[in-house]
């Protein structure tokens, strides 16, 4: 079966009932439903939602009925839906579709909260709740526990980790605010992660990481000190200067990466061997800005034999663009899928829509992903059904 999918959420199933959704879905043309396995906090616009237009989710929570016992000193807590019905496995019994488990492995501000050791912590120490550290054991084997954990109870046909590196400073918490101008140099040097686990693993590979801390704290500080706003284009010109000039700060990056791709390597010899294994690599636009995130495309393709990537932009050419600099750093390896929204901030017409999945498929991305089925307006839903139809 191909993976022809449409992004979901528990409570929007349970709402609507498995067999009248997966009948949409089929209608759509779409084969594969990919529900969330686990997720973190939100507030949801739901325009066809029948019991209600705005939904909060359980911060922090998992979908499906979790084992303990795969797990360490950090365990997912069970949202309260799931006591009362398990969506993951109506779904696998009932719709007559591919299952696939979208899990959100370290975005996660509950268990952070709960386990301040595993967290990022910048440049002075500040925790950043919201993300659990790749570089922590006992936030690795959390994110490998609920892989393995969904892929070993339920014969779903596979996995889309989305969170499993660096949370950028600028995305994940409520109510982010500061009474400054921001700019990508000020939040890239906050972004870094100088944890105990960082700075043990970063010397481990021969990188003066304290010196490193040290260093960024005072640049931090001085800047914040100061009476100067970076102007955007400035800004990112400094921060890639930094990356040039500074060996420690390059190396650190790259020992980043490794500590990612390990995560996901591990995470695949841990799950169910005839399970595919796909990553979402990045929160940034375009995709190629994952490299900050610990996300070297081309290594965590090989690593989990995917890379499901978020084509979030707003124009046809937008979406090519980013396809062709995705291939050329994949350079062949690994599968390649696509995720678009038909919508507003992205893709607001169905030209544009049609266009970009067009191009996709012109491009060899024969795998397509739709996000999300509760937020998209039943006109939008529409479209990927035109799409599909002309794909056929």
């Amino acid at each position: 079966m191909s993976y022809k999918a449409i992004y979901t959420y528990a409570w929007d199933l349970a709402e609507t009932g498995v067999v009248a959704a997966a009948d949409e879905f089929r209608a759509l043309g779409l084969d594969t439903v990919t529900m969330a396995g686990s997720y973190h906090a939100g507030k949801f616009m739901r325009p066809h939602g029948k019991a209600g237009k705005v939904y909060f989710p359980d911060d922090g929570t998992v979908y499906f009925r979790a084992d303990p016992s795969r797990y360490g000193a950090i365990k997912p807590v069970a949202s309260q839906l799931v006591g009362e019905r398990d969506m993951m496995q109506e779904l696998v019994d009932a719709s007559g579709m591919a299952v696939n488990a979208w899990l959100v492995l370290l975005h996660n501000t509950r268990l952070g909260i709960a386990n301040p050791d595993a967290v990022v912590r910048n440049a002075f120490g500040d925790p950043y709740h919201y993300s659990l550290c790749p570089s922590a054991p006992q936030a690795r084997a959390y994110a490998v526990g609920l892989a393995r954990d969904v892929t070993e109870t339920y014969p779903v046909s596979g996995i889309t980790l989305e969170s499993p590196g660096f949370a950028p400073y600028a995305h994940g918490f409520h109510h982010e605010f500061a009474l400054m101008k921001s700019n990508a140099w000020l939040e890239n040097r906050l972004g870094l992660c100088f944890c105990n686990h960082c700075i043990a693993g970063a010397e481990k590979a021969g990188i003066d990481a304290r010196r490193l801390k040290a260093e960024t704290a005072a640049d931090i500080e001085a800047y914040l000190d100061s009476d100067i706003d970076y102007p955007a284009d400035m800004a990112e010109a400094f921060w890639r200067a930094d990356v040039a000039a500074d060996g420690d700060l390059r190396r650190f990056i790259d020992f980043r990466s490794g500590v990612v791709t390990s995560l996901v390597g591990e995470i695949r010899s841990a799950v169910r061997k005839d399970a595919n294994v796909a990553v979402i690599p990045s929160v940034a636009r375009p995709t190629a800005g994952a490299w900050y995130e610990g996300s070297d495309l081309a290594a965590l393709a090989g690593s989990a034999g995917i890379i499901e990537a978020c084509f979030y932009e707003p124009d046809a050419m937008r979406v090519k663009a980013d396809l062709f600099d995705i291939s050329r750093r994949l350079k062949g390896a690994g599968k390649l899928r696509g995720i678009l929204r038909p919508s507003h901030p992205d893709l607001s017409s169905k030209r544009e829509f049609l266009a970009a999945v067009a191009a996709l498929r012109e491009g060899g991305v024969d795998e397509l992903a739709f996000y999300n089925w509760g937020h998209l307006r039943r006109a939008n839903l529409a479209w990927i059904g035109e799409a599909l139809r002309g794909t056929s």
